[in-house]
């Protein structure tokens, strides 16, 4: 009788077990699915990670809503890195090691993203960049990937801009030497623009979270350039921007998708008017689904109009959604589907997964006006 018990309680412990434990893929019995989720919630690009942060629950809440994915529901486990590469590899490191998540989506900044993604890689668990667009970010392995354009592209879509929309024949250039997405896309910018017949008349570099750059600034306009190319965040570009206005520099200042924020013109007041930036998609444009998604996410966000962060928080998440519905429900076969995705209709464009693992898709240009971005023009890839 002691002998029959004993085989009675291990089967309940072993019943118990099986109930709730997740497989080292990340794939769970339970009815949840976990998504981690990892970016800059605090910190001085929070709205980078707030706005993605948006943009990935509305997708997720929308699918539960249509009953989740193979009778399970989504479930997003998010993390704050605060803007540091170091916190974003920790907190990666814990979602896949500690919460067990099925697939990944993060970071924004280029730096982070390369901090976190060997930790990703080294598990295999696919993880997705909304918008890092460093061409490292995807070297790192077979499971990573990304949802925005990449900066050879960007670089050359402001560069034409300059020259041949704006006619600028000599520009100067203000990076920060210590990020990975200012210093590359400042590079392929670069390139092009002297491909193209054009000079970069000077270089100048600064660190993110400076408060005075009237020294380079001087620099730059004794160098009298057409216009000033400045690849970096809305945090130092917004005062870079009244800096420039105050030494009474009035060549357009050009810049990339870390332009986009809300807090933009709210740093840079009147002063950033009327300057350039690319980006990943314009709240201006006339495709429903674009209007959809915008229709949504402000009856959803107190009538907050999303940004493009927002958009590719969206689209990213999608984009796991679509892998997962043709899944086996692993990490694997998710990576698998994820680099099948072609010609996917998006909020931010047509999204292709190349043999790179990045999206092909076009890039617009759009106007500051105010807190409002104005469409210029779409560049195809």
């Amino acid at each position: 009788m002691k002998h029959v018990r004993s085989i009675a309680l291990s089967l309940i412990f072993a019943l118990a077990f099986s109930c709730t434990k997740k497989s080292e893929n990340g794939a769970s019995s339970s009815a949840t699915l976990l998504i981690g989720e990892y970016g800059s919630m605090t910190g001085a690009s929070a709205t980078f990670g707030q706005s993605t942060h948006k943009g990935i629950q509305l997708a997720l809440e929308e699918q539960n809503n249509l009953g989740g994915i193979q009778g399970k529901k989504l479930e997003l486990l998010s993390e704050d890195d605060e803007g540091k590469p170091e916190t974003a590899n920790a907190v990666v490191t814990r979602l896949i090691t500690q919460k067990k998540v099925l697939a990944l989506i993060g970071e924004v900044a280029s730096s982070n993203t390369l901090a976190a993604a060997p930790t990703a890689q080294q598990y295999k668990i696919p993880m997705i960049s909304p918008s890092s667009t460093n061409p490292k970010v995807t070297e790192v392995g077979d499971y990573i990937f990304r949802v925005c354009f990449i900066d050879p592209f960007q670089g050359t879509v402001m560069a034409k801009f300059a020259f041949e929309n704006l006619k600028a024949k000599k520009v100067a250039v203000l990076r920060d030497v210590k990020s990975d997405y200012s210093v590359g896309l400042a590079k392929y910018f670069q390139e092009t623009f002297t491909k193209l017949g054009g000079t970069v008349v000077v270089e100048q570099n600064y660190q993110a979270g400076e408060m005075d750059f009237k020294s380079q600034l001087t620099e730059i306009k004794n160098k009298k350039p057409d216009a000033i190319f400045i690849p970096g965040y809305y945090t130092d570009v917004g005062l870079i921007a009244r800096q420039a206005r105050q030494l009474d520099i009035k060549v357009p200042l050009l810049g990339g998708d870390g332009w986009d924020s809300a807090k933009l013109f709210e740093i840079g007041k009147e002063a950033i008017n009327g300057n350039y930036f690319s980006n990943h998609y314009t709240t201006e444009s006339t495709d429903p689904m674009v209007q959809d998604f915008i229709k949504n996410f402000k009856v959803r966000f107190n009538n907050e109009t999303p940004d493009g962060l927002a958009a590719l928080g969206y689209d990213s998440a999608k984009i796991l959604i679509e892998a997962m519905k043709k899944s086996d429900l692993t990490s694997k076969s998710i990576r698998d589907e994820l680099a099948k995705i072609k010609d996917y209709r998006a909020v931010t464009g047509k999204i292709t997964i190349n043999s790179q693992r990045n999206a092909e898709k076009s890039a617009v240009v759009v106007k500051v006006d105010g807190p409002v971005n104005r469409y210029v023009t779409t560049v195809n890839p």
